[in-house]
């Protein structure tokens, strides 16, 4: 298993780290700053979920009109977790 962690931008959350094993299987993910509960319900959601899906069904959610999101951060930091795996 390896942990991935990078700074989102444009989002209240400051850091976020996600846990993938060698399938890119997402076991766990914290965050740093943000909703806690929301982002705790994000990671109860995505644990056991591919990467990949995950990145789908997340990518392009926008909070308001700040352009992106904490879920659309977490996307964009697991395509860039899936480069380096």
């Amino acid at each position: 298993m390896k942990t991935y962690t990078f700074q989102p931008h444009g989002v209240c959350s400051r850091e976020m780290q996600v846990d993938l094993d060698d399938q890119n299987i997402i076991q766990g993910f914290r965050a740093a700053g943000g909703c806690h509960g929301n982002l705790q319900g994000i990671a109860a959601l995505i644990k056991g979920m591919s990467a990949e899906e995950a990145i789908q069904r997340l990518n392009g959610i926008h909070c308001g009109a700040k352009g992106t999101s904490c879920p659309d951060q977490l996307a964009r930091g697991l395509e860039q977790a899936l480069h380096q795996h």
